[in-house]
């Protein structure tokens, strides 16, 4: 395992898995679904000047973001290379944090912390680290996109065992941290007839 990784998780991500996950997650399609998506999370974080995401992989949330918002400073943090490279290729990121997110410290605050899609791989054992980073580099609103289930459980991903954990990520961020309120939430049905995702529930949180 690479020294700056402590979980199997993120060896996972970092190589030949997340290249593959690369050429996946692509196409105009799943650009404007998650263009449509955003649309409706922004519209609930007014004034919003700035954002880093969490697992950026190659910037898809990123560009959505950027036609929506065109003078949103963004900023990424991402652990597979090839994404990295991705990333420093998009004109609408502004620093890209080539890393993991466990490892990660924010040196400024960001009026929005995004993650999508990325907590549900996370180790649970280090799950109330990337909340702290999340709370720490959010100066007023998080967002989270991820699945849901009410207790916590895990989900064989594509043949590999403890790679997919669902759990209520927002409702355990909201006890953990006294200061959040939820803003409002939704969820992306992956039969939706026009915009699609993967049957997601997003949650904009607020700092009080």
């Amino acid at each position: 395992m690479h020294p700056d990784f402590k979980t199997d998780q993120e060896k996972f991500w970092a190589g030949e898995f997340g290249n593959e996950y690369i050429k996946r997650n692509t196409g105009e399609q799943a650009l404007a679904s998650t263009v449509a998506m955003f649309g409706d999370i922004l519209s609930h974080c007014p004034e919003a000047g700035s954002l880093i995401e969490f697992g950026a992989n190659t910037g898809i949330n990123l560009r959505a973001i950027r036609s929506l918002r065109p003078a949103m400073s963004l900023d990424a943090i991402e652990i597979n290379e090839n994404a990295v490279s991705e990333l420093l290729r998009c004109d609408a990121v502004r620093h890209v944090h080539h890393q993991s997110i466990l490892e990660f410290e924010a040196e400024e605050n960001y009026d929005i912390s995004l993650i999508k899609g990325v907590l549900i791989h996370i180790n649970p054992e280090y799950l109330g680290r990337v909340y702290d980073s999340l709370f720490k580099a959010s100066r007023r609103y998080i967002v989270l996109a991820e699945y849901f289930n009410s207790t916590p459980v895990e989900v064989t991903y594509r043949g590999h065992a403890a790679r997919l954990f669902k759990r209520d990520f927002a409702g355990e961020m909201l006890d953990r941290f006294v200061g959040l309120r939820v803003v409002d939430y939704g969820f992306v049905w992956n039969r939706d007839p026009d915009f699609p995702q993967d049957d997601l529930f997003w949650f904009v949180l607020e700092k009080r």
